[in-house]
């Protein structure tokens, strides 16, 4: 199934009924009285978070949807029926903005949380209320209230702990490949990852934690550059960054250090709370280096870098540190 985290929706809540004005006229009852019922309400729209449904792709074939309004009161104190709520299934992370206004209706972040988009009409009241003392036999009834009508953006903000960030092929798919059972795809050309993909790291029976790979930023990604502007949306519930930079580049014209400064730049442009989130540097691809030369381009890219915190030094195809760095980052979640 196609990944899709964006969809602009229409919802249309019911109508309430309208109340009626009546009297009760039987034989041998010759004062019976008003007896006209209220309206029926009309139909709500609701959202549900669901944990079985992974993607929006619904919400962009079908993009109306609409509640059936209340029904007409009737004499006989009989009162119409509501119309039946419709609820719209939508993945658990799933965000509800007003398209127009820019509002944020709900942010559905737990499974089974539910929450109103739209809310429906009130059924208008009968005669039978506006009688009295000195009104016997009123002829006053009300119409039912419309329903709410929206338009709304739903955003898919996936629920990881820890992040990946990285340029393309700096080895994101393959570290998510080696420490989880997530597959994305691997391959030798940048943009291989094209949809975030979710892994479950287990780092025992009770402890595990997920991690979320997105397509890789290049320079201008915040200006629409590319595939990963699109997808960093997915790193705003995460705890923790890991940002991935390929130690051993095969072209000689690719300067780690440029790039990852890039990657850091691209991220403050976007979004600065982002930005602010705790960051860990991972120099990959060291299987491709000799002992004397790891320890050479370590030291000067941390340099010329000016990377003061925390940083690890693996290999995600051989799987040598990834072990020591996945211990790290649970010890890091169970303690903030």
């Amino acid at each position: 199934m196609k990944f899709i985290d964006e969809a602009i929706i229409q919802v249309a809540a019911g109508n309430g009924g309208d109340g009626v004005a009546h009297f009760r006229r039987e034989k041998f009852v010759p004062r019976g009285g008003p007896d006209g019922g209220d309206g029926g309400r009309g139909g709500s729209i609701y959202a549900v978070a669901d944990r079985n449904v992974n993607t929006l792709i619904d919400y962009r074939y079908q993009r109306i949807y609409r509640a059936k309004s209340g029904n007409r009161g009737r004499g006989a104190d009989c009162y119409g029926k509501s119309a039946e709520d419709v609820v719209l299934r939508v993945p658990v992370g799933t965000v509800v903005n007003d398209n127009r206004t820019g509002e944020l209706v709900a942010d559905l972040a737990q499974h089974g949380q539910k929450a109103l988009l739209a809310k429906g009409g009130e059924g208008g009241l009968g005669n039978l209320h506006f009688k009295s003392s000195i009104n016997r036999a009123p002829r006053r009834f009300t119409r039912g209230t419309e329903g709410e009508t929206r338009e709304l953006k739903l955003e898919l903000k996936v629920l990881a702990d820890v992040g990946l960030l990285g340029m393309p092929n700096a080895g994101k798919s393959t570290f998510i490949r080696a420490v989880s059972a997530a597959r994305p795809k691997v391959a030798d050309y940048p943009f291989t990852t094209l949809e975030p993909h979710l892994g479950v790291v287990r780092v025992d029976h009770h402890r595990s934690f997920v991690i979320a790979d997105i397509p890789g930023l290049i320079e201008g990604a915040a200006e629409g550059a590319g595939l990963g502007h699109q997808f960093l949306k997915h790193l705003a519930r995460t705890r923790l960054l890991l940002h991935i930079v390929d130690i051993a580049p095969l072209g000689e014209a690719t300067n780690p250090v440029r790039d990852a400064r890039a990657v850091i730049e691209e991220l403050k442009k976007y979004d600065e709370v982002l930005f602010q989130k705790p960051r860990w540097l991972v120099l990959n691809k060291l299987d491709l280096l000799t002992p004397l030369e790891r320890l050479e381009r370590t030291r000067q890219f941390l340099s010329d870098f000016g990377w003061q915190e925390k940083s690890f030094i693996i290999s995600a195809l051989s799987g040598k540190g990834c072990k020591e760095l996945i211990l790290a980052v649970m010890r890091y979640l169970e303690q903030n």
